[in-house]
């Protein structure tokens, strides 16, 4: 957990513009999703992550979890994403914008039977490009879930139990 001073030297910390092109940039990928790799924390002065998935239709994004230090930013490009906050589940469409605060609880997916295209931004930032990159490696079958579990603090990623989502997520077929 940050104290405020590194918060104030990390928040404060200067940077250069950021351009990501899109044909140059890093991508990870799971069986159902493809993730864009945008702006990192350490290319922002701590200011915001931000990255986009693509899911395939009805793919399954997130468990429930929490964040205890970013909000949690949805700006829905294309498609509708299904998606729980505190113990509300709603459905975003395209257009639609989502600001979750710290310590409230979501998870989201594609919509039953849709696709959906999302932008997410963290604020502050805390460096979720390698998180993705875990998340991505495990949903392969390439490291041990283990690991996301074990670096619950270090990226500001913390799972919870929500009877709710399991509930939606069961009566999708």
């Amino acid at each position: 957990m940050m104290t405020n001073r590194e918060s104030e030297t990390t928040m404060t910390a200067p940077f250069a513009p950021v351009l990501t092109r899109a044909a140059e940039a890093e991508t990870t990928s799971d069986p159902s999703s493809v993730m864009t790799l945008l702006a990192d924390s350490d290319h922002t002065g701590g200011r915001l992550t931000s990255y986009r998935s693509t899911f395939a239709e009805g793919a399954v994004g997130a468990p429930a979890h929490l964040h205890t230090q970013a909000s949690e930013l949805f700006l829905v490009i294309d498609g509708s994403l299904q998606v729980l906050v505190g113990e509300e589940i709603t459905v975003l469409d395209a257009g639609d914008f989502l600001v979750v605060p710290p310590h409230t609880p979501h998870a989201f997916a594609a919509a039953p039977g849709r696709t959906a295209d999302v932008l997410f931004v963290f604020t502050p930032g805390a460096g979720r490009f390698d998180y993705l990159r875990l998340l991505g490696r495990v949903m392969r079958g390439e490291a041990d879930p283990q690991e996301i579990k074990d670096s619950a603090q270090r990226f500001d990623n913390h799972y919870v139990d929500s009877p709710v989502w399991r509930e939606a997520l069961a009566t999708r077929g």
